[in-house]
């Protein structure tokens, strides 16, 4: 057992070794060759605790981001998978696996889409051609339920076993892809003809890396994130995620309902609130409260004094997506990671009480939203969290004069 432990220890520090050299500028060629020569296949724990490991050391996450393909690269066929576990149908990795499936036809077909352009003549079609490939990049643009089930689902989980570092890159490199795709759907936008010139010039610059970006995706998610999982969450934790996926949606497949059937959590496994709420001004069962808070017309989560989301509203039209699985994560790791510093911030001027609010607002999917964080203190002035609260105000801003007759919306 020690000598396990020890050549695992071994290639951790070999791997971890190779990639600051790599990091430093040394070649890709270099680093692979070492790989195969001294590491053979390595077993994608390895992979994982040596990201793990240099962003511990300081090593940035966005820095590991900036070189996480090159990384892949590197890594290509590396990864021993020997000892994965197998999911049975109906798992949530078996849905996302589903996913990737769908997700690689629509690359497939992109891609061949692509190859044919440079094969066609002057007289051919663009038009059609063009409308083809918007069409595929607009299915594609449901990769988003996809990434939101492993952020909102799996990520906290892991994190809860102490896994961060990885889970930040992958989030930034899920951005990564989002934009291409939007990028990409851009070009349609425009009112120039795409002609075969301008069409092959997008396919090098943009549609091809979008295609490679989606694919190499994949690969992380199916070596190390998916394999991962499996080895850490209980069973009780795959039924609680598992009791929360059809919330977020489906990406480019619809599962049968039947896969949900027995999948249910049992009350033993769940928990359950009893009694009466008091407060300084009257008392509410639990029923009650929660009936009450999700009628309000906005989105509350509560975040406590340690930066741990501690609870969230859930009315019938939430602006923002949230699942269970955010509850006891850190409120860090629940933005992405570009945004992080100013959530830092805010909870540092709050925590210092130099700062007690901080309003934004934005456009989004055609609302208006407002979002608010409130300092929560006590009587005495004592931080005990922030409090954010999220609204679609476009209805207020289009009132005018006064209403002061009944009158239903």
């Amino acid at each position: 057992m020690s000598e396990i432990i020890n050549n695992s220890r071994k290639r951790i520090d070999e791997l971890k070794s190779l990639l600051k050299q790599l990091h430093g500028g040394r070649e890709l060629s270099e680093i692979r060759e070492q790989l195969t020569g001294l590491m053979g296949q390595i077993p994608y724990g390895d992979v994982v605790q040596a990201e793990q490991e240099l962003i511990e050391e300081g090593m940035p996450a966005a820095e590991i981001q900036k070189y996480c393909d090159v990384h892949s690269e590197a890594l290509k066929d590396k990864i021993d998978l020997s000892f994965q576990k197998h999911v049975p149908e109906g798992h949530p990795v078996s849905i996302m696996l589903e996913e990737n499936i769908a997700i690689s036809n629509e690359v497939s077909k992109l891609t061949e889409i692509l190859i044919n352009i440079k094969l066609q003549n002057g007289n051919s079609d663009y038009s059609k051609i063009s409308y083809d490939i918007r069409s595929i990049l607009n299915n594609l643009m449901d990769i988003e339920k996809h990434y939101s089930k492993k952020e909102n689902l799996l990520f906290p989980y892991l994190e809860k076993y102490g896994i961060t570092g990885p889970t930040s890159v992958m989030w930034g490199k899920d951005d990564e892809v989002r934009d291409f795709i939007k990028s990409s759907l851009n070009v349609f936008s425009q009112e120039t003809e795409l002609t075969k010139e301008l069409l092959l010039e997008y396919s090098d610059f943009l549609f091809k890396p979008t295609c490679n970006a989606i694919l190499e995706m994949i690969d992380k998610e199916e070596k190390i994130l998916f394999p991962m999982c499996i080895d850490k969450f209980t069973e009780i934790e795959w039924k609680e995620i598992l009791s929360q996926i059809d919330e977020l949606g489906y990406c480019l497949i619809s599962p049968d309902e039947k896969w949900f059937a027995d999948k249910a959590l049992t009350k033993s496994e769940s928990k359950t609130e009893t009694g009466k709420i008091k407060f300084s001004t009257g008392s509410f069962t639990p029923e009650e409260l929660e009936a009450m808070i999700n009628t309000l017309p906005l989105d509350i989560t509560f975040v406590d004094k340690d930066d741990t989301v501690k609870y969230f509203s859930h009315g019938n039209t939430r602006i923002f997506d949230r699942s269970k699985a955010i509850l006891g994560r850190k409120v860090q790791y629940c933005h992405p990671p570009s945004s992080v510093h100013i959530v830092e911030k805010i909870l540092s001027d709050f925590k210092s009480g130099t700062q007690s609010s901080a309003k934004f607002w934005i456009n989004f999917k055609g609302m208006y939203v407002h979002i608010a964080y409130y300092a929560v203190r006590n009587s005495e002035g004592e931080y005990l969290g922030t409090l954010e609260v999220t609204q679609d105000i476009a209805g207020f801003k289009a009132i005018e004069g006064e209403r002061r007759l009944l009158t239903y919306e």
